[in-house]
């Protein structure tokens, strides 16, 4: 080797390990927001489990229960984006903590609320406690991803999943037979993820070299702004297609099973798992998959390829409907980490503000969706709104019109 390469070599390697590729995974730091994700949604998934019961002992509507769940999506996805906006410029590592402890709070106030309106105030807290957790630490998967981006947005992504699936169940073993009051033994986890995320928040403040690293890069993709404002657009619209599509299952499933076909509410929330449950396998198979083969492959199997499942989903029996929620959880899973990623690389620099955007938008469009599609069931009955929403899916042929970036990388 020559000496002037002997020289120069120190000099590059600061700009080098500046740069989130250039360092290793520290895949403790994914395992530790991905672990969060689980409690949060986790606790957050105890609030649509335990509907049944509310709407029972409260004498609520769908469109009540529609309500409460506009709640929570609103609070969650309005704060969101402008989270994300302000901390890709003024990062705050420890607000992950804090608004754990906003998650905490609005758990146990829905332990001891006696009335809708006091229902709706500990859904807006919990709210508010997803809408600082998502877009920071989206933001710290990322910075600890080694460059390996769908794997670990995929990671952190099926923590949530797991949450979502396991949160149903715990409530059938906690909340369903014990009463409402038991809803407080969630907070336990609560805790403890805010001790997780203060560690969590003393490496990210110990990093903060990687993420000013990360405001200095430049897109590679050689796409015009009008371009990638229309790629936006377009996956924006294909979140839309997927998750009012999702909200008829995470929101009314139980409802469905329990009109279309008499079970308990015990066994419609075990059913209500194994579709969670599908969509948390799932979620963790479409970062990888993106990364290997392109996330736009990805996003054309998941949302397209699902169509057949739920055009058939509303007109089967028992058996063939728990069949084919999996394999809608399982497929349409796959797609979230990778229009997630797919949106961070067009517009490099600004992680928290396009994770803000699209978790905000997945709850915001769910809490919509929720509130209007539990209006159209008072109207029209459960079993028409799965047979109209089992059309979304065709919107998935809008991936046509998303560029190919893997190309110009």
């Amino acid at each position: 080797m020559s000496s002037t390469s002997s020289l120069s070599e120190p000099l590059a390697r600061p700009a080098l390990a500046a740069t989130p590729q250039a360092q290793p995974m520290v895949l403790g730091i994914i395992g530790a927001v991905a672990l969060v994700h689980l409690i949060n949604d986790l606790i957050q998934a105890v609030l649509p489990a335990i509907y049944p019961m509310l709407k029972t002992n409260y004498g609520l509507s769908f469109t009540q229960v529609g309500l409460i769940t506009l709640t929570f999506q609103l609070t969650a996805s309005l704060l969101q984006p402008w989270i994300g906006f302000y901390t890709d410029r003024h990062p705050k590592p420890f607000l992950l903590p804090v608004g754990m402890l906003c998650t905490v709070v609005g758990i146990l106030l829905l332990a001891v609320v006696g009335s809708f309106p006091s229902i709706l105030l500990a859904s807006a807290l919990i709210g508010l406690g997803s809408s600082t957790f998502h877009p920071e630490a989206s933001r710290v998967a990322r910075m600890a991803s080694g460059g390996r981006f769908g794997f670990a947005q995929s990671t952190f992504q099926v923590g949530g999943n797991t949450g979502s699936a396991f949160g149903p169940l715990l409530a059938a073993a906690i909340v369903v037979p014990f009463g409402q009051s038991n809803i407080a033994w969630f907070a336990l986890f609560g805790v403890f993820a805010v001790f997780v995320l203060y560690r969590v928040g003393g490496w990210y403040a110990r990093h903060l070299a990687l993420f000013r690293a990360s405001r200095g890069l430049q897109p590679t993709h050689g796409l015009s702004r009008r371009r990638v404002m229309g790629a936006l657009a377009v996956l924006a619209l294909l979140v839309f297609s997927k998750y009012i599509y999702m909200a008829s299952l995470t929101s009314y499933y139980t409802f469905y099973l329990i009109e279309r076909f008499g079970v308990s509410i015990a066994q419609s929330q075990m059913l209500l798992f194994l579709f969670l449950g599908a969509v948390a396998v799932g979620t963790f198979a479409g970062g990888p998959i993106g990364d290997r083969v392109g996330r736009k492959l990805v996003i054309w199997f998941s949302i397209l390829g699902v169509a057949p499942f739920t055009l058939l989903l509303p007109h089967v029996d028992l058996f063939w409907t728990a069949v084919l929620t999996v394999i809608i959880g399982l497929i349409m899973s796959s797609a979230f980490s990778a229009i997630v990623v797919f949106a961070q690389e067009l517009v490099p620099g600004n992680v928290g503000m396009v994770a803000g955007i699209f978790f905000g938008l997945m709850f915001g469009i769910g809490g919509i969706s929720a509130a209007l599609l539990g209006h159209l069931a008072d109207i029209r009955g459960i079993v028409h709104v799965y047979q109209l929403c089992a059309w979304l899916p065709l919107l998935g042929l809008l991936t046509v019109l998303l560029p190919d970036t893997r190309a110009r990388r």
